[in-house]
Parts: structure tokens; C-alpha cells; sequence
């Protein structure tokens, strides 16, 4: 029913959503927002070259999405005030790092959480359950990095 409801344009899923849908397909959540573009090796990105991964609330706008063989996730995340990864806690492979350039942004890791404001920054390992989480009444904006790419 999900499916059908996102074919219809009535539902946006989230990331955590449409990566769950992608499982049971021959396809990554970055071959899925970039089936229809050319790969290529390009060294510098427009805003309009980020392909935005959108859950309709926040915005995620991956850098160098179409380089063969990337090696490294690099991230513009927006989230509104109240907006985040989910109420699901995510994990997977690897490591990741972040600053908030703008506004702050509830961290969860693990049992751990902390509320980071502009200018601080986390670096965690992604194997531990986490999450993000904007419980202020403004925009905020990181910038991260993940290795693996996970997406």
C-alpha cells in the first residue's frame, strides 16, 4: 500500500522508508535518485549538480552523486525546526562526522544525546544506533561526511 500511495504522489517516504522499499530491489538508494544521469568524474558541483534526497520535511543534497567509484559521502543537510533523520534510530557501517554551520541539532547516539550549536561538530561510529533531531524553532544546517558511502 505504501508503494502505491508513493506512485500516486499522495506520500513522500523518508529516506529510512525508501531505503526500506529499495531492499527488496537490485538497487541503492543513490542508483534510485540518480538512475536517470550521467556518471561522471567532475571535481566541482553547482548547487544545482547536488542530487537532493528529500523526505518533503528535510533536505539532504549529496555531493559528487554521479562519480564512479565514490569512496566518501558528503552531505548538505537543511532540517526545519521539529524536522530529522526519523523517530527510528540508524545504523550502518562505518564512520561519520558533521559541523553545524547554522542553527543546532539534537544528536542521539546510542544512550548518548547532546545538543550541538553552530560552529561544533560530532564524529561518531555508525555501527551505534543514532539519530538527528532539530528540537529548536529554526533552520539548521550541517555539513557531514561518511565512509563508507553509505547511500
Amino acid at each position: 500500500s505504501t508503494i502505491s500511495l508513493i506512485e500516486q504522489n499522495r506520500v513522500s517516504p523518508s529516506v529510512d522508508n525508501l531505503t526500506k522499499v529499495l531492499e527488496g530491489l537490485p538497487m541503492s538508494l543513490i542508483e534510485f535518485f540518480t538512475m536517470e544521469m550521467k556518471p561522471k568524474q567532475a571535481s566541482f558541483f553547482s548547487r544545482e549538480d547536488l542530487v537532493e534526497l528529500s523526505d518533503g520535511e528535510s533536505s539532504l543534497r549529496l555531493v559528487g552523486a554521479t562519480r564512479k567509484d565514490r569512496k566518501l559521502r558528503v552531505l548538505h543537510e537543511t532540517y526545519p525546526p521539529g524536522g530529522g533523520s526519523g523517530e527510528k534510530m540508524i545504523s550502518h557501517e562505518g564512520e561519520e562526522s558533521g559541523v553545524v554551520i547554522k542553527g543546532s541539532i539534537q544528536v542521539t547516539v546510542g544512550d548518548e544525546v547532546c545538543i550541538l550549536k553552530e560552529g561544533e561538530a560530532y564524529y561518531i561510529d555508525s555501527l551505534i544506533p543514532h539519530r538527528f533531531h532539530n528540537v529548536s524553532d529554526e533552520e539548521c544546517q550541517i555539513v557531514s561526511a561518511a565512509t563508507p558511502p553509505n547511500f
